[in-house]
């Protein structure tokens, strides 16, 4: 029992990021009509933003430091970083430490200026093209901004921690009963799921209840009805660009701590969370959050040693059998609706 709720923790922590970059990607399918491959890089770019903001807050100065001396007796060079000289010991050492929250702030304005200039620069050109193109003309455009992180920041793999408060692991096991230390998980891993439930809910209750995103529903459901009412629908939708754009970002900002970012994670994300959009069912944004938590479970008990070695490799591949078996059954999705992407 205490495997299986490790395994349903890890997938639920999984789960949680397929699905908000397949929330963001359903959100520019279901208004744009656009199959936007240049997602994950969305995601990518956010855990930069983490990045960025970490290394600014670190930035120092070298001073030297007469309390203290190198084996010769000299005195030694300290690096003392700028916030430290600002904001005094204390408060420079908080901003260092809580760096990857704060970039939550640094992100969001980031991300969703980003987004507006990817839609108005480009994908609006091919609203009414192919899927195969905008497929093609998105992918591009994410090997570009891959190729682009990787020259300004490397290849390897840029380690950032979280929070003090929050690392170690929270003994599980004794909230439900178990005895100690027999269901341990990460702190962080808690946190982020906790986020993605947090930005799942908002996105939700602001197409749900405000004027605004009912707006969009309409749209998403017959824009030419809306736009003959003298609402400016397009608009609209370039914001909902911008707001799945930093849904994306701000999954990358939080997800840095339990995966050190490189250049090629989202790559690594959007083929998976894509997957997890066709089996939700195209253009449905509940699917795209069920579909994401569903598989993130399956990959997770598929990673166990036991399952591994009864079928070995099972891990790299059960969430591609599962929507082969899903699509089959259920050619939509599993809350796909009628006419999407069907000609």
């Amino acid at each position: 029992m205490d495997a299986i709720i490790l395994q349903i923790l890890n997938g639920l922590d999984k789960g949680s990021a397929y699905a908000l970059i397949a929330l963001g990607l359903t959100l520019i399918f279901g208004t744009l009509g656009v199959v936007n491959f240049a997602h994950g890089a969305l995601f990518m770019i956010g855990a930069f933003c983490a990045v960025t903001l970490s290394r600014l807050i670190e930035s120092s100065r070298t001073v030297i430091d007469e309390s203290r001396t190198d084996f010769l007796g000299n005195p030694m060079e300290v690096q003392v970083p700028y916030v430290v000289d600002w904001f005094g010991e204390s408060g420079g050492a908080f901003l260092i430490d809580w760096a990857v929250p704060l970039s939550i702030l640094f992100a969001i304005p980031i991300m969703i200026t980003i987004g507006w200039i990817m839609e108005r620069g480009l994908i609006k050109h091919f609203y009414k093209r192919p899927h195969a193109d905008q497929i093609l003309v998105t992918f591009g455009l994410a090997i570009v901004l891959q190729e682009i992180i990787k020259y300004f920041y490397g290849a390897n793999p840029i380690p950032t921690p979280a929070p003090s408060a929050f690392q170690g692991s929270f003994d599980f096991g004794v909230l439900l009963g178990f005895d100690p230390l027999t269901i341990l998980y990460p702190y962080w891993r808690l946190v982020y799921f906790a986020f993605a439930a947090l930005i799942i809910g908002g996105v939700f209750a602001f197409l749900q209840f405000t004027t605004f995103g009912m707006v969009v529903r309409a749209g998403m459901a017959d824009r030419e009805t809306v736009g003959l009412l003298g609402i400016n629908i397009d608009r609209r939708f370039t914001i909902m660009f911008g707001i799945a754009a930093a849904v994306a970002g701000l999954a990358g900002v939080m997800y840095t701590p339990i995966n050190p970012p490189n250049y090629h994670m989202g790559m690594d994300f959007l083929v998976l969370s894509f997957v997890v959009v066709v089996v939700g069912g195209m253009g449905s944004l509940p699917g795209a959050v069920l579909a994401g938590f569903l598989l993130g479970i399956l990959e997770s008990f598929a990673s166990m040693r036991e399952v591994i070695d009864l079928i070995p490799g099972i891990n790299q591949v059960i969430i591609y059998l599962v929507a082969i078996l899903i699509l089959l059954t259920r050619p939509r999705g599993l809350m796909g609706r009628k006419g999407v992407m069907e000609e």
